[in-house]
């Protein structure tokens, strides 16, 4: 299966359980993997014939900053189910990453695979 990804994509949200972090927008690093068959956009070069990832990146970023999420994992879920229905992807990986959310280490979050 092809892919096509995005990575490091920061989106300032809220996201948090506690009342402090409902009062301010944190960052938080996305990186998307889309199962895709590019031979069709590989043969005729029309941005029409793929998957755009702009359109992802733009599409995801507004559903985080929308959605509010206490978790990360209901964003994961719910981009995981944004890209599948929206975009017709079949298999995608979401990784979602709440840097500095835990003293001492540099990256913790969750990375989701929906899909085929």
């Amino acid at each position: 299966m092809d892919k096509i990804f995005v990575q490091g994509l920061e989106v300032e949200c809220v996201i948090g359980v506690w009342e402090w972090e409902r009062q301010i927008t944190q960052k938080l690093i996305i990186d998307l993997e889309m199962g895709w068959d590019i031979a069709v956009a590989a043969k005729t070069d029309a941005l029409e014939d793929t998957l755009s990832y702009k359109d992802v990146a733009k599409r995801v970023s507004a559903f985080v900053i929308e959605a509010k999420a206490n978790l990360v994992e209901t964003l994961a879920e719910g981009i995981a189910t944004l890209l599948r229905e929206e975009f017709a992807v079949p298999w995608c990986r979401v990784r979602i990453n709440k840097r500095g959310a835990v003293t001492g280490a540099r990256d913790v979050g969750v990375e989701i695979e929906r899909g085929q």
